[in-house]
This record gives C-alpha cells, structure tokens and sequence, in this order.
C-alpha cells in the first residue's frame, strides 16, 4: 500500500499498537491494512453522532386524523457497547399516538439508527429513541422497547449465550393510561 495515499491517522496508530500487544506477529499480510479498515469500521459504527433525528425526519410529517396507535414492530439495529466496545444487537417496537401528525413510517427506523450507530448502552439508546420522537411528533404518547443481545455478555464475562436484555421508555399515555400501557405491550411482546 502506498503511504502516501493513504497517510496513517491517529486512529489507525492505536489500532496498530493495539495489534502490537495482541498478536505476536502484527505485521503479517492479513494485518497490514487492519487499521484502515478499522478506522473506516467504526466511523461507520458511530457515525450517528453526527446525525440530528429532526433532519432525519424532515418533511416526513403529515397531517392526520387518526390518534390509533401506530407501531412499527422488530426494527432491527446494532450498535457498539461504549463499556467493551463489543457490538450488541436486537430488535426495538416503537409505538406513538398522534396527536394531529404522523410520521413516514420508515423515518422511526431512521430515528432508531441515529441513536444505535452510536457508543451506546442499551438503556439510554431506549431512552433517546422514545424522547426523540416526543419532541418531534408530539403525539399523546410514545412507548419504546429494545430487545438486544449483548456480545460483551455472550463473547467473554459471563458466556451466557441465550440471554438478552429488554428495556422500555413509556412516555405521555404510554405511561399515565394503564390500557394504552397494556395494549401496547400486548402487541409489541417480545417474540423470541
């Protein structure tokens, strides 16, 4: 590879020394162009950072009559555990009550994307998700939750290879009326 087209940054130094102290030979072929690859890996891993939910959403909101609920079930999403770095990666059932707007339903896949592709523990990702689409939409309410599969859990730690962890984030109705409550947990039960 030319070095000059492709100057070494920061990022692919740490990655090379981080190769140094966990393979005896960093420098064979199968490793030569790790770094770049890496860099390149997590720039896409996090690139949500430099998302704004408002711009992802743009002019996908519509007027509506309707205030049924709208749930858009088995999102899938991965994102990067900010305490090992190891990916993790589920399912989120997002569900709002408009209140005089909807939204392109592809857009709530969108919104969960900016906050997955993102260093990430699964309880805020719920958290961000929900208060997002709060502040956009301003439906009666919104309610998030987030099934994930954890590698730091599966990989090392504990090795327990079947569990997975769900969180939730009830806001508005989702979390005053008991029947909206449940209503929405009945359609979004986990289907694992």
């Amino acid at each position: 590879m030319d070095p000059i087209s492709h100057p070494n940054t920061p990022f692919q130094d740490a990655v090379r020394t981080m190769l140094g102290t966990v393979d005896p030979d960093p420098t064979r072929e199968g490793l030569r162009d790790t770094p770049r690859r890496v860099e390149k890996a997590f720039q896409f891993y996090t690139h949500g950072h430099s998302l704004d939910p408002r711009k992802v959403i743009g002019d996908a909101l519509f007027e509506s009559e309707t205030d049924e609920m709208v749930l858009v079930k088995d999102i899938e999403l991965y994102s990067m555990c900010e305490h090992h770095l190891a990916p993790f990666f589920g399912k989120a059932h997002v569900a709002y009550l408009p209140r005089g707007k909807i939204v392109g339903l592809s857009k709530i896949a969108r919104v969960l994307d900016v906050f997955a592709r993102r260093l990430q523990v699964q309880e805020r990702l719920t958290q961000q998700v929900a208060h997002a689409l709060q502040e956009v939409l301003q439906p009666h309410g919104v309610g998030v939750i987030v099934e994930a599969s954890h590698l730091c859990m599966m990989m090392r730690g504990v090795q327990k290879q079947n569990s997975y962890t769900v969180t939730s984030c009830l806001l508005g109705t989702f979390r005053s009326d008991e029947r909206t409550r449940a209503e929405f947990l009945a359609l979004a039960r986990p289907s694992r």
